[in-house]
């Protein structure tokens, strides 16, 4: 046996007990909660070796934001953690209930999903919010993060197993592949004997990485090419708010916008306003000619920016004849993330809501608050961008699956 294929056997074992516990999750949970915070300044010392590596491999400003963890920072995936366990268990929960008329009683129930893989980048509190909620779901996980965040995630899973397996809860219920290399990273996406789904939480190049050579069932999360559309009935001041909130208040995150559609009715007026409030940012803008001739400092366009997710300050412009033109843009170059209209008009707005084929879609309001927390959903283990199994933030409810449960009395067909 390979170490991936001990390590699959070990979760497969853990995952058969996890499944039939009840309380003993929110316990042992909590007490990894509070673990996070009493060893806070080991998993620091960790976070610095990775943050020094980062800065000297030339990583962007908003990947060492990601990578970076604060006692802030470390106090909220606690609190996140908490906020987990408290939750009501998802497991066991009757959805469907028949008595048949040849006396079969028939249930369906909510169950775990078995063993769950995630491979993502170099964000630590993915570490704990991963192994909060699939072990309150019930499931084993096995956690493969970024080689940028080795260091802290070694860290974070060491104080965590220890709390956890000191609870009562299995050997093999978190588990973390510390090899960094791509091969190790290949062998985890064919892992079928052990892995039941495997979910990747990253940007653009590590999503299509695992959906193309996976051989484990993936749940596809995270790439964020979100848009804003400006509609000529728009409040130019609230649209330029709006813009300015989805760009610039974490453009590292997958809910942050990256390109802005405006009618060109009111391009004129809308583009100034919006470049000058994303000039207090120092936002670059790379516009189409029709933007470049209002605003002359916005670099030119190219068709790769129109399907960029940038994660940085920078943004891609366009002006439209319609909102047409504007679903026809976010239909070619979205990501299935999240999308947001602008307008004073119910009937475009309803439109709008009906016609943007995304996890998330909006009406005035930022896109930064796709998030299972603002959501009212409670921590989440990404956004799922596509239409089977989940879409949208996926909580707990997205990490369980369910079976049929009968009972007779001698019936036979």
């Amino acid at each position: 046996m390979t170490k991936l294929e001990e390590m699959g056997a070990l979760a497969r074992k853990a995952a058969r007990t996890l499944a039939v516990l009840g309380p003993e999750k929110e316990a042992a949970l909590m007490k990894a909660a509070q673990a996070l915070l009493a060893h806070e300044e080991e998993i620091l010392i960790a976070n610095r070796e990775d943050l020094a590596a980062g800065e000297e491999k030339g990583l962007t400003p908003a990947l060492l934001d990601r990578l970076r963890l604060t006692p802030e920072r470390i106090a909220s995936m606690a609190a996140a953690m908490e906020e987990v366990a408290k939750a009501a268990d998802p497991i066991g929960q009757v959805l469907f209930g028949e008595k048949r008329p040849n006396g079969l009683e028939i249930q369906k129930i909510t169950v775990p999903l078995g063993v769950v893989g995630i491979i993502y980048e170099a964000r630590p509190n993915v570490t704990s919010d991963a192994c909060a909620l699939c072990l309150k779901a019930g499931n084993a996980v096995i956690l493969r993060g970024g080689k940028e965040a080795l260091c802290s995630n070694k860290a974070i899973v060491r104080v965590l197993c220890d709390a956890l397996t000191g609870a009562g809860l299995p050997l093999g219920s978190l588990q973390l592949v510390e090899d960094p290399g791509r091969e190790a990273a290949r062998e985890l996406m064919g892992l079928t004997a052990y892995l039941d789904v495997l979910i990747p939480r990253g940007g653009a190049g590590l999503i299509r990485a695992v959906k193309e050579q996976a051989k484990v069932p993936v749940i596809e999360t995270g790439v964020g090419n979100c848009h804003v559309y400006v509609d000529e009935s728009a409040n130019l001041d609230m649209a330029a708010e709006i813009i300015f909130n989805a760009k610039t208040s974490r453009p590292s995150v997958c809910n942050a916008i990256e390109t802005v559609l405006v009618h060109s009715a009111i391009a004129d007026k809308a583009l100034p306003l919006m470049a000058r409030r994303l000039s207090q940012k120092q936002v670059e803008l790379r516009g189409c000619p029709r933007v470049r001739a209002i605003l002359p400092e916005a670099l030119a366009a190219t068709e790769e920016d129109w399907a960029t997710e940038y994660l940085d300050y920078i943004l891609a412009v366009k002006v439209v004849d319609s909102l047409e033109e504007a679903l026809d843009h976010i239909a070619a170059y979205s990501s299935g993330h999240s999308e947001c209209i602008v307008t004073e008009s119910y009937a475009n707005a309803q439109r709008f809501l009906q016609q943007a084929d995304s996890a998330a879609v909006y009406v005035n309001a930022s896109t930064r608050f796709t998030d299972g927390g603002e959501f009212g959903l409670g921590a989440e283990i990404g956004i799922s961008t596509q239409k089977l199994h989940a879409r949208g933030p996926m909580g707990l409810q997205a990490l369980t699956s369910h079976k049929f449960l009968i009972r007779g009395s001698g019936q036979v067909r």
